[in-house]
């Protein structure tokens, strides 16, 4: 992507290292701070992992976060392109859920250390990943930079797709229920909406 000279007011041409607004800055930098947490919150719980899917889901997310981490770093002190190009995160199973509630012991708080479970775990991967994904977008509506925007608007897809390989994994293990309608509401509500036509566009030289 090439940058072009942007200018500031009092200053003048503004190198590309400086190409940031100040909401960018600080959303950015909450980003990268987060990113940090998330990582080592896996590396914290590494070591509790019971189950071998939930171990390989959580160093192949903390490998990826670490290479996306390192990139927006690098545009961010940079203000151009990084070296590596952003990557998409992809799942290693598939994407089926099952559906409907069975009874279940009411959750509480946990009283001891010795209470971590893949249950627990895979709940705060979950949180956190979805924590980084509105960070992440929060930084994007701010981010005046042009590459900077486009790395963040890229890692979202990639958010989107961790909380969902590790839904998936808690629904299959009983962690994650998931509640359906009824299908006449459901048919119901799907039935609500009707689509709309879409108008051609007119050719500019007679829009007058």
């Amino acid at each position: 992507m090439q940058l072009k000279n942007h200018q500031n007011i009092e200053t003048g041409i503004v190198p590309p290292q400086l190409n940031h607004g100040g909401h960018e800055m600080f959303d950015v930098h909450e980003v990268l701070a987060g990113s940090i947490n998330t990582m080592d919150m896996y590396t914290m719980l590494s070591e509790h992992v019971k189950d071998p899917e939930l171990r390989d889901i959580l160093q192949r997310q903390k490998q990826f976060m670490a290479d996306e981490y390192n990139i927006t770093l690098e545009c961010f002190k940079t203000g151009q392109d990084p070296a590596k190009p952003t990557q998409s995160y992809k799942m290693s199973q598939g994407n089926d859920f099952t559906y409907g509630m069975k009874p279940s012991q009411p959750k509480k708080p946990m009283q001891s250390a010795s209470e971590i479970s893949d249950q627990t775990i895979s709940l705060s991967m979950l949180n956190a990943v979805k924590a980084g994904a509105v960070m992440k977008t929060t930084a994007a509506m701010e981010t005046t930079n042009p590459v900077v925007r486009r790395v963040l608007a890229d890692s979202l897809p990639n958010c989107i797709e961790m909380a969902y390989e590790i839904s998936i994994y808690q629904n299959k293990h009983g962690f994650y229920q998931v509640p359906q309608l009824a299908q006449q509401d459901m048919q119901q509500m799907q039935n609500g909406y009707a689509p709309t036509p879409v108008q051609p566009q007119m050719p500019s030289n007679l829009q007058h």
